[in-house]
């Protein structure tokens, strides 16, 4: 089975648990939490991935990072996950996990990309063509500055992409003009 359906169920386990008990939210921050430790700090990733260090350790490592914060019933999941020998998807498992909080919530995530960081009159554009497109109540905004589109932007929900980039735009054009629509009659 693929590291993708497994941290998929899993995700949905804890998710459900943590609906049922009443502490979705404490249980969503500390996956957070190892998302920005994870991004911050790539060494976990390969840690958690490593073979040759034994789960007992990855799972003192993980507990010195969650001592003091984290939920029991997170702290339960990763001694389980670290039972089963199953550390190398647990950052798999919390991207699956965000996912399925985002959309237990109706929150939508979209990517943005333009030239130049956009003011808040703009942002409520994008977030209402979000809105249009996922009909979702919530939207995140995930903002990027990209000056090699020339102008523009580029806007992501879930699979549809919109490219309305002038860079795009020209590498169109470009391979328009390499073909040769001009046939001769000699």
């Amino acid at each position: 089975m693929s590291n993708h359906r497994v941290a998929s169920r899993y995700a949905k386990s804890i998710l459900e648990l943590a609906l049922e008990k009443g502490n979705l939210e404490e249980v969503h921050a500390d996956f957070q939490k190892l998302s920005a430790i994870e991004k911050a700090n790539k060494e976990l990733g390969f840690l958690l991935k490593n073979p040759v260090v034994t789960s007992d350790k990855k799972l003192k490592v993980l507990k010195a990072l969650f001592a003091d914060s984290a939920q029991k019933m997170t702290m339960s999941f990763f001694e389980i996950i670290s039972r089963k020998n199953r550390e190398e998807i647990l950052l798999d498992v919390a991207r699956e996990f965000e996912n399925q909080y985002n959309k237990h919530k109706s929150i939508q995530v979209a990517q943005l990309t333009t030239t130049f960081p956009i003011d808040a009159k703009l942002r409520e554009e994008f977030v209402k063509i979000v809105k249009e497109i996922s009909g979702l109540k919530t939207v995140i905004l995930e903002e990027k500055v990209n000056p090699n589109l020339i102008g523009g932007f580029i806007l992501k929900v879930n699979d549809r992409q919109l490219d309305e980039s002038l860079s795009s735009k020209l590498r169109i054009l470009k391979s328009e003009f390499l073909q040769n629509h001009y046939e001769s009659k000699i």
